[in-house]
């Protein structure tokens, strides 16, 4: 039980700033603008569960994608720290992350639920990057269940948050979404660069 709730707790903590829902609130008001109540929690329910598939994929198969591509544990949270970092100075500095090409077709698409919600926008890179890592530092049932568990907590929490959008948008304003979002990025900037130095400690070893 203790290596479930460990597990859990790990899980939820190292993904949710990376998944970082409140800073995909604005993206989700602008795109889901001229839609309707029922179809934007359609698409918030769609997109909660891609992030939830995406991210169960990749903690399933991770351990196998290393031993493929023959990437060892360190070089991947260096790897890892250098796109969370990337992520986090997009944040601090309010560079959005989606190019104006990307923008402009996805104006144009119905379904934004798997793109760009789920991908790159909740479940990117970073994310996926340590999704890979979490399953090869445990093998255990309980920890495996504690991570499928707390993988599962962040889909609701992101249902919630984008459920949420608009009036939470209304309420904090562009500017206090703005704010809260800088703060998240300081945050992954600091897990970024402790990926990197533990990622470097371990190669050493």
């Amino acid at each position: 039980m203790e290596e479930f709730l460990t597990a859990l707790g790990l899980s939820f903590a190292a993904l949710i700033p990376l998944i970082n829902p409140v800073g995909a609130i604005p993206v989700f008001c602008t795109l889901t603008a001229e839609t309707t109540s029922s179809q934007r929690r359609k698409m918030a329910l769609k997109t909660s569960l891609n992030v939830l598939i995406i991210l169960l994929v990749f903690y399933f198969i991770g351990e196998f994608l290393l031993e493929f591509f023959g990437i060892s544990l360190g070089v991947l949270k260096i790897a890892g720290g250098l796109i969370v970092a990337h992520t986090a100075w997009e944040m601090l500095t309010s560079k959005g992350k989606l190019s104006e090409d990307e923008s402009s077709e996805i104006k144009e698409k119905e379904d934004i639920s798997f793109t760009p919600m789920a991908l790159p926008l909740l479940s990117g890179p970073g994310a996926i990057g340590v999704a890979i890592g979490l399953s090869i530092q445990g093998t255990h049932i309980d920890y495996t269940i504690g991570i499928a568990i707390g993988i599962f907590l962040i889909a609701v929490t992101v249902y919630a948050a984008l459920l949420l959008a608009t009036p939470l948008f209304k309420l904090l304003g562009k500017t206090g979404v703005g704010v809260l979002n800088r703060i998240m990025g300081f945050f992954i900037l600091a897990i970024a660069v402790q990926l990197i130095v533990n990622g470097i400690l371990m190669l050493f070893k």
